[in-house]
């Protein structure tokens, strides 16, 4: 969330935010509800002080004079009662509001309206060319018998499937490799929990604006939710702690990632590319403000080292201020070129956050006056496994319709250089 002291001094600037997100957030409404709320903590706060020097003066009082007093008192109290009453269900849709204000922009930030406007900053490698027609992941993958949809949708429904034989191998060489490249960069590795309390989702900003996108579990005895990302339990870890940021803190998390994918009903229902439950590779910084945007860069970095080192065909785009969601200042996406689609598709995202999670989740520095600052958070989709082995069927399918293996994945797949 962004500071209300700037909220409520420079609304030009937050209507001017809301506009380049392409946002219908009512400020004037949320401003008309701040006013209010402020003016009834000053009326309750008259009135209970008020209560307390009437109850320390009643018991001095004389007989005569006590009975008009503690009738006065007592209307003092139903009004009191009224309007805390009112304070709270003020306070309910203040927050309501207030929660949906999104960050600031970053000045370099992409300013348009839809993902169709993001701006492509640069790429590698040009396009896979074969002399052959090549095949889509999912037909190779039903071949090598590497892909097993059909049981999926049969044991969990539709948008889950099976992973096989060298396909799972694949996947393991690449969480290897992956965390192989992000140690030897001094992140620190982490296994995090999937299932996290409300206050997790609240605090990295995924609710209110996510909820229909992601699973709660047992609703009715458990306030837990799988996380849609590591970002998640690996950002909340930190929670309500004063940090020692002389050095960044900095993770590369795993885990498995579950996503309803609400509205997405129609849109590449073939194959793995959007599913219900699937597995990453993240990175998640904490910093000092002002290192942030150096920070940034260093993470988007090392995602295209790592993207570059598999050989895989991409672009690099600065997401417009349209796509963005509410707690990211800036984000850089890579995009690998998938053949089958003849298209350009999101693999890896890179965030900064600034303090808007930190802010939520009471995550501190001193700075060097000693004085308490909000952290910034970083986060970094580095390899998200199902999009990257369809990048890399497709793209290393051979004619006799097998797959080569990228030399750097080699190792971590015993030496072999092909499957």
């Amino acid at each position: 969330m962004i500071d209300i002291k700037i909220v409520r001094n420079n609304p030009e600037l937050i209507k001017d935010n809301i506009a380049k997100r392409n946002l219908s957030v009512d400020l004037d409404a949320f401003l008309d509800i701040d006013t209010q709320k402020l003016e009834l903590i000053i009326k309750t706060d008259e009135l209970r002080a008020t209560k307390n020097k009437v109850s320390k003066e009643i018991p001095t009082m004389s007989a005569e004079d006590r009975p008009a007093k503690i009738a006065e008192m007592k209307a003092l109290w139903e009004e009191l009662d009224t309007l805390e009453a009112k304070q709270r269900e003020i306070e309910e849709t203040w927050k309501d509001l207030y929660y949906k204000l999104p960050n600031f922009l970053d000045p370099t930030a992409a300013i348009w309206d839809t993902d169709e406007d993001n701006a492509v900053k640069q790429t590698y490698l040009e396009p896979t060319q074969f002399d052959f027609i090549p095949k889509p992941h999912y037909e190779i993958g039903e071949q090598k018998g590497w892909i097993d949809i059909e049981k999926g949708s049969e044991v969990s429904g539709s948008r889950f499937w099976y992973l096989k034989w060298d396909l799972v191998l694949l996947q393991f060489a690449l969480i290897q490799y992956a965390m192989s490249v992000l140690t030897s960069k001094g992140f620190a590795p982490i296994l995090p929990p999937v299932l996290v309390k409300e206050k997790a989702m609240f605090g990295t900003g995924f609710f209110p604006a996510w909820e229909d996108g992601l699973y709660r579990v047992n609703p009715e005895e458990d306030d837990l939710h799988l996380v849609g990302t590591s970002e998640v339990p690996v950002t909340s870890y930190h929670g309500w702690e004063t940090l020692d940021l002389e050095t960044p803190k900095m993770y590369a998390a795993y885990s498995s990632c579950f996503r309803r994918e609400a509205g997405s009903a129609g849109k590449d229902t073939r194959g793995i590319l959007r599913g219900h439950q699937f597995d990453k590779v993240e990175m998640v910084v904490f910093c000092k403000a002002d290192e942030s945007q150096k920070m940034h860069d260093m993470m988007i970095g090392i995602e295209e080292e790592i993207w570059q080192g598999l050989g895989i065909p991409y672009q690099k785009v600065n997401v417009c201020s349209g796509d963005l969601g509410n707690p990211a200042m800036k984000k850089y996406d890579l995009e690998a070129w998938m053949p089958a689609q003849e298209k350009y598709r999101e693999v890896t995202s890179c965030s900064n956050v600034g303090e808007y999670q930190s802010r939520r989740l009471g995550i501190k520095y001193k700075d060097e006056n000693g004085k308490s600052q909000y952290a910034h958070t970083l986060n970094g989709t580095v390899i998200a496994m199902s999009r990257c082995m369809i990048a890399l069927i497709e793209n290393y399918q051979t004619a006799e319709g097998n797959v080569a293996i990228p030399e750097v994945l080699q190792a971590f797949m015993g030496g072999r250089k092909e499957i």
